[in-house]
Formats: C-alpha cells, sequence, structure tokens
C-alpha cells in the first residue's frame, strides 16, 4: 500500500471525523494531522499515516494526560517505540468496501420507523421505535469521493434483529444517490465481524494511544 493512498484517504476520514461531531477540521502537523476536539476526556487528537519520527519525537514531547495519539501501525510496532506512560487503547481497524454491500433480508419490521437528518455535510439517519425509542443511530459523510461512516450503533435492547444492517443499507443509499461508491470507517473489534459479513475489508490497523489522567 502506497503511503501518500493512506494518507490522503486519512485526511478525508479526519475531515468526516469532525464534520460530523461539529468540530475544527483537522490540521497539517508534519507529516500527520491534527484536531482540536476539546472534549473533557480527549483534549486533541494526533493522527499519522504511518510510525515515524514525527510520530515518535511528538510522543516524547507530550507529558499531558486526555491527548490521543492516533497511526495506521500494530501495537507490536507501536509498544517499543514510545514511552510506558503511554496507554495502548482497544484496537482499531480502518476499513474498505469498494463494491455495494450483501445485504440479506434486510427489511426493517413494522415496529421501527427511520429517520433523516443532514447537516454539516453529514447525513443522520436513526431508527426509532413507533414509541419514538431511539434503537439503532448512525452517520455518512461525503468527502470528495469517499463516504465515510461513522458512529454505528444499536441500543443494547434492540440488537441482534438486523437494524445495524438497515442502518447500513439506508446510509449506503445516501452514498450510491451521490455517485459516491469508496466506502471507509474504523471499526472496533466487535464492529469488525460485522462489517466483514456486509462485504468489507481491513485496510490498515487504526492504534491509538493516551496518557491516563490518574485520579
Amino acid at each position: 500500500m502506497k503511503k501518500n493512498i493512506l494518507r490522503s484517504i486519512l485526511e478525508k476520514w479526519l475531515t468526516a471525523w469532525s464534520l460530523s461531531r461539529k468540530l475544527p477540521l483537522p490540521e497539517r502537523y508534519k507529516s500527520g494531522f491534527k484536531v482540536e476536539v476539546g472534549y473533557p476526556n480527549q483534549k486533541r487528537r494526533f493522527v499519522f499515516a504511518e510510525l515515524n519520527n514525527d510520530f515518535i519525537e511528538l510522543s516524547k514531547s507530550i507529558d499531558e494526560p486526555g491527548i490521543f495519539l492516533k497511526v495506521c501501525s500494530s501495537p507490536d510496532e507501536l509498544k517499543n517505540q514510545i514511552h510506558p506512560k503511554w496507554i495502548i487503547q482497544p484496537q482499531g481497524y480502518m476499513m474498505a468496501c469498494f463494491h455495494q454491500m450483501d445485504f440479506r433480508n434486510c427489511t426493517l419490521s413494522d415496529n421501527y420507523k427511520l429517520e433523516f437528518e443532514h447537516y454539516n455535510g453529514t447525513y443522520l439517519v436513526r431508527i426509532i421505535t413507533k414509541q419514538g425509542e431511539l434503537a439503532s443511530t448512525g452517520h455518512v459523510v461525503l468527502v470528495d469521493d469517499v463516504a465515510i461512516y461513522d458512529r454505528i450503533s444499536t441500543e443494547p435492547n434492540h440488537k441482534r434483529i438486523g437494524l445495524a444492517s438497515v442502518l447500513m443499507k439506508e446510509l449506503e443509499k445516501i452514498a450510491l444517490a451521490n455517485d459516491v461508491h469508496h466506502n471507509f470507517l474504523v471499526a472496533t473489534e466487535e464492529g469488525k465481524a460485522f462489517y466483514e459479513s456486509l462485504g468489507w475489508e481491513m485496510y490498515s490497523l487504526y492504534t491509538s494511544v493516551v496518557i491516563p489522567e490518574y485520579e
């Protein structure tokens, strides 16, 4: 994989991540990117396409909790290059899908309905019950020729009945309606298997570290 291709995708993904959260857009930081997040548990994040000297030198310069460093690299590569003050977070996976997703028996029960919202270049789809209870939600952000899927979640008491598949199908419809066919997302370990069942493949590992806040 060419690093410049990965870096371009990473910039589009991070732009979408920021737009969907109404945060400042990413800024270039040496060979990576920076976002001023401003959350109590995440002040800012730096994201790199590869583990390099820029990443390593930055990690040496930070002692403040709540600043996340993220890189398309494995934890094994990372842990021998950074100080033990940095704690490796649960593994993430950048995933890609360059064809229509594989949906089977994907229909919404009469007990649920869809809601749509559009803001900041972001399309938000909600699945709610007829009583108004939120069951599942997800976002897709279109950045140039790429669709970035973000914050796909289903409430615990509505899982295992196919709502996530319905949600992804609706988000894909939005991308296709805008003639966008290159899809990316970052998945958790749990989410990875679900996306693979829809035809997604791993594009890169996505590893995060942070200095924790101690009481």
